[in-house]
């Protein structure tokens, strides 16, 4: 059983800006690019990442919605372990103003130079269905809350 908890996660993830957008690229092959969470981690087990709508990673996921997340943080200086986080899930577009200002953060402009305003500018949000972590002291499943209990 898993000691981590989505919170305990959440605390780990916010320290890792970057992490692994894994999608299924033409002829089922595997892709793979980095993209920032921007801090944007009260985790509840969606991710969003800020990206342009006329890009390769949109139309693999257009295809083929299931992806992987992968997170790394190394070992500390006073030889605490490090973190590997694996997020499978379910990608969809959010395309709205309301959104984009909800997970804008400063910095993004050197990406978007126009801010929300950015044309082609779209929100990928990744659902997790499952999440998985090893930590070098434990490993395991975080278990996610299920939407009505």
């Amino acid at each position: 059983m898993s000691k981590m908890t989505l919170e305990d996660l959440s605390s780990k993830l916010r320290k890792i800006d970057f992490c692994m957008l894994c999608t299924t690229g033409e002829f089922g092959r595997i892709s793979s690019r980095p993209m920032s969470n921007n801090g944007d981690v009260e985790y509840d087990g969606d991710s969003w990442f800020f990206s342009y709508e006329d890009s390769t990673k949109i139309r693999e996921i257009d295809r083929t919605a299931d992806v992987l997340l992968t997170f790394t943080a190394p070992p500390s200086l006073l030889g605490n372990p490090g973190i590997f986080v694996a997020v499978q899930g379910v990608a969809s577009f959010a395309r709205d103003r309301k959104a984009f200002e909800e997970h804008w953060v400063d910095g993004l402009e050197r990406w978007f130079p126009q801010g929300i305003d950015t044309p082609g500018i779209v929100l990928i949000k990744v659902s997790a269905s499952s999440v998985y972590y090893w930590d070098g002291e434990e490993n395991g499943e975080v278990a996610l809350a299920v939407a009505g209990a």
